[in-house]
């Protein structure tokens, strides 16, 4: 693709990213109750539904995609089912172990976290059901994306150099995100405001969960 095409999509892309919604209120709140745990693969997941969409405008299933209401309600539902309960994990956590436990490789090194693979996992999916059924990421892809591009002129190589800018645009804006939000919970120093911390976290991602849900 011409190189001022690329650079353009790039911007959009990376306004569009910059800007909060449910997919950032998720990840930050994740950060700032867990550090930096699973927040690699929930990023991953992310990058994986905005190449899906891409994908789908290329292919120009985007249009139809807009009238399969009920699979994409499905999917919408599941994004905000998952918030909801990250939402429920952080409410009826316990102040003194849900924030300022140390990671498990700096406790201890030699101890294997059992769970590491499915937590992972399942922040992966997490983010990936999240930005498939993301109101924000599809009027991005189905309404902005092909007045940028002309999107019958994609090409493979194209398409190939559209995902790589996604991979990077996202990875470096949603880890700075996370970069942030991990230092500011390393202010918090009591189990009380923890405990507070966590419910603001989840009533932002509740919140979150509702737009996904209601849009």
């Amino acid at each position: 693709m011409e190189p001022a095409s690329l650079v353009l999509f790039a911007v959009a892309l990376a306004l569009a990213a910059a800007l909060p919604g449910p997919a950032v209120v998720a990840l930050v709140a994740r950060t700032l109750a867990r550090g930096r745990t699973g927040s690699t693969a929930f990023i991953f997941g992310i990058v994986l539904g905005d190449v899906i969409w891409l994908a789908m405008a290329i292919l120009g299933l985007a249009a139809l995609a807009a009238t399969l209401g009920p699979l994409f309600t499905l999917v919408r539902l599941a994004g905000a089912a998952y918030l909801l309960f990250l939402a429920w994990r952080l409410w009826t956590a316990r102040g003194q172990n849900a924030i300022l436990q140390l990671p498990a490789e700096t406790a201890c090194p030699n101890a294997p976290d059992r769970n590491a693979t499915r937590k992972a996992l399942s922040g992966f999916f997490g983010g990936l059901a999240l930005t498939l059924g993301n109101p924000k990421t599809i009027a991005f892809y189905l309404a902005l994306l092909p007045t940028l591009l002309d999107m019958n002129r994609v090409s493979l190589p194209g398409f190939l150099e559209l995902s790589a800018i996604i991979t990077l645009v996202l990875l470096m804006i949603l880890s700075s995100y996370v970069y942030l939000a991990d230092r500011a919970r390393r202010f918090i120093a009591t189990p009380r405001a923890i405990r507070l911390l966590n419910r603001l976290c989840g009533t932002a991602m509740a919140g979150a969960a509702v737009s996904v849900a209601t849009r």
